[in-house]
């Protein structure tokens, strides 16, 4: 089996793809305050993935790139949480959530196995 090179630029298009489209969900949640305060959470959390895995990009140091990618991890892990709960309680539909959820599924497994490499305990 022939192993895919990783295009960072290619993910970085990505991820910002992916926030734009949690942009919308986010302004299509129902008008409340629960609504609001958990669609901040997690506009908080969902931008936060892209805004640490570019400035990751340009860490000066090996040591710094990791923090950054634990951040992108940490991120990706939050933002299941809050889709999870805007599914589970009714203020969006199944399937636009479960895309998000599939979607921060696969940025957590990158971003994992990114740590576990970047540590030196596993080869992506």
């Amino acid at each position: 089996m022939r192993e895919t090179k990783f295009d960072k630029d290619v993910f970085k298009r990505r991820l910002y793809n992916f926030i734009l489209q949690l942009i919308e969900f986010i302004d299509k949640l129902p008008k409340s305050r629960v609504s609001f305060v958990i669609g901040d959470q997690l506009l908080r959390s969902g931008t936060s993935i892209l805004g640490n895995y570019i400035e990751g990009q340009s860490a000066s140091s090996k040591k710094e790139f990791l923090t950054f990618i634990q951040y992108c991890l940490k991120s990706s892990n939050e933002s299941k949480v809050w889709v999870a709960v805007l599914r589970d309680s009714g203020r969006s539909s199944k399937e636009k959530a479960d895309w998000f959820l599939k979607e921060l599924n696969e940025y957590s497994s990158i971003f994992a196995s990114s740590v576990l490499t970047i540590k030196g305990k596993k080869s992506i």
